[in-house]
């Protein structure tokens, strides 16, 4: 079955359950086996700030994104069909403003909390969202949307950085 003829990207779960599950297991593994790197080096002031500005700015940027979604009438949920592509706004600067936002609020959750294993599972988290999301919604969209989406793909970076 093709990605088209099932009308979505087939991800290998939600995105939210990914985080989720990066955030449960990151708890998990610091009361088993913990670490306190972060709540040694780190006073608790700056992992406060620092915390509290990068869940902020990721939400902001997840909420934004979704907003667009919602604007142009079509799914942010990828195991939906989508019926768009969005070009405005933050999706005129990067591809995946809710994977990068989510992103950003788990980082900021690992700091704030001091939770050495949530970063290790933050940083684990990209690869797997890449891999298991974003590639396929890319390979959906591209048959689905065909030449405009390519050339979006040309035109804005993935994650807001020309890789």
């Amino acid at each position: 079955m093709t990605p088209v003829s099932r009308d979505n990207a087939g991800v290998i779960a939600p995105p939210p359950l990914i985080a989720l599950a990066a955030i449960a297991i990151g708890l998990l593994l610091d009361w088993l086996l913990p670490a306190y790197v972060m709540a040694v080096v780190l006073p608790f002031g700056f992992r406060l700030t620092v915390g509290v500005v990068l869940i902020g700015g990721g939400l902001a940027l997840a909420i934004a994104a979704v907003m667009q979604f919602r604007a142009h009438h079509t799914h942010a949920e990828p195991w939906k069909p989508s019926t768009a592509v969005v070009t405005i706004g933050v999706y005129g600067w990067l591809r995946n403003p809710m994977y990068v936002g989510m992103t950003l609020v788990l980082a900021g959750l690992s700091i704030l909390l001091a939770s050495d294993w949530m970063l290790v599972m933050t940083i684990l988290f990209v690869p797997v969202i890449h891999v298991g999301v974003v590639r396929r919604e890319e390979r959906y969209l591209a048959a689905k949307f065909g030449e405009p989406y390519r050339r979006y793909l040309a035109r804005v970076p993935r994650y807001g950085w020309p890789l």
